[in-house]
């Protein structure tokens, strides 16, 4: 596994200085712009909705140069922790949030497929951030971000024509030209510039570069919130008596995961940075990709990419909540979590 290239976040990462209560304010903040401008000037609303496709083009390519290119080396350890992680992630939570999204929202298809979309997808970005806030193993967590994204990638038109069924209003083949077409290119051009940027800039210019776009995507991610609800708020506020069902969902979906992360790092006797890892892994979702591939793989379809939305308003008070649960609870190697030192993800170079 020497020489291995993997994706690992950047240095002064936004979601790590700023999680929890600032994102949830900012992205409801969005939810009642967009809502207002599309009630009370229908205009705005329709050049919101021609204006999404382009936004979620910057978003992919912004979240996708992001991340750093750095050499690691895996040992038989780390591949056991990763396996677990990975079948944590794309076996076992994708059926726990089928079983979940079907339970509360059997009636509501729409609302149903986007909780689905959300709950599978792990995070390929701030979960690290929240590892490294918890003493976690961010060294091996930085593995974990092109593994995440290749999958959820590649599986999504088959988790969709598994779980989604007939409720998704889209071929599942018709996706997998979409995350061809809109995906693959982006992915190309952003890793190359990334590289590019990597070699040729001074340290300084790249240090404020990187700083730059940690404050740009979450704006970006909030521009698009703002024009799905602006685009569709009339379609949104007639089912606005199930949002509630949706928190309460997601809510649900966390518990179930913190106590699948438990159960998994028990049974796999992990140490406490590698159940650390595997509890902000199995917690943080992908929703800023996962919300630009919907609206292109189901456009026009605002229910589904509000169950989307509204699972990120939960998400990061949950995640700075279980690392307060991790930090109290855990040791490394009999000293506790407050005392010990992990290598940050350039360690890993």
């Amino acid at each position: 596994m020497a020489g291995r290239l993997v994706m690992s976040a950047g240095e002064g990462n936004y979601w790590q200085r700023h999680a929890g209560l600032a994102t949830t304010l900012l992205f409801a903040a969005a939810i009642v712009i967009g809502s207002t401008l599309g009630w009370f000037a229908p205009a705005i609303g329709q050049h919101a909705s021609g204006a999404v496709d382009t936004t979620i083009l910057w978003l992919v390519g912004l979240l996708i140069f992001e991340v750093r290119l750095t050499r690691c080396r895996l040992r038989r350890a780390e591949l056991r922790v990763l396996a677990l992680t990975w079948i944590a992630n794309f076996v076992l939570i994708p059926a726990l949030g089928f079983a979940i999204a079907s339970l509360f929202l059997s009636g509501q298809p729409l609302f149903r497929t986007g909780l689905i979309i959300y709950f599978m997808a792990p995070c390929t970005d701030w979960f690290l951030g929240f590892t490294r806030l918890a003493r976690g193993n961010t060294a091996l967590g930085a593995m974990l971000l092109p593994l995440n994204m290749a999958s959820q990638l590649l599986l999504y038109p088959l988790f969709i024509a598994i779980y989604a069924g007939a409720a998704a209003p889209v071929d599942p083949a018709t996706m997998g030209d979409t995350l061809l077409n809109w995906f693959v290119w982006p992915f190309v051009v952003a890793v190359a510039l990334r590289l590019l940027a990597d070699r040729a800039l001074p340290r300084s210019w790249h240090r404020r570069l990187m700083h730059g776009l940690e404050r740009v995507i979450p704006l970006l991610i909030a521009l698009l919130i703002v024009e799905i609800f602006a685009a569709h708020i009339g379609t949104l506020v007639e089912h606005a008596d199930v949002f509630a069902t949706v928190l309460f969902a997601v809510f649900a979906f966390f518990v179930a995961t913190f106590i699948l992360g438990e159960v998994t790092a028990r049974v796999g006797r992990l140490a406490y940075a590698d159940h650390a890892l595997l509890a902000m892994t199995t917690a943080a979702r992908n929703a800023p990709m996962m919300l630009g591939v919907t609206a292109l793989a189901m456009p026009d379809q605002p229910l589904v990419y509000a169950a989307i939305i509204i699972g990120m308003l939960v998400e990061f008070p949950h995640l700075t909540a279980l690392r307060h649960i991790l930090l109290k609870t855990g040791t490394v190697e009999g000293a506790p979590v407050a005392e010990a030192r992990v290598p940050s993800p350039r360690s890993a170079s």
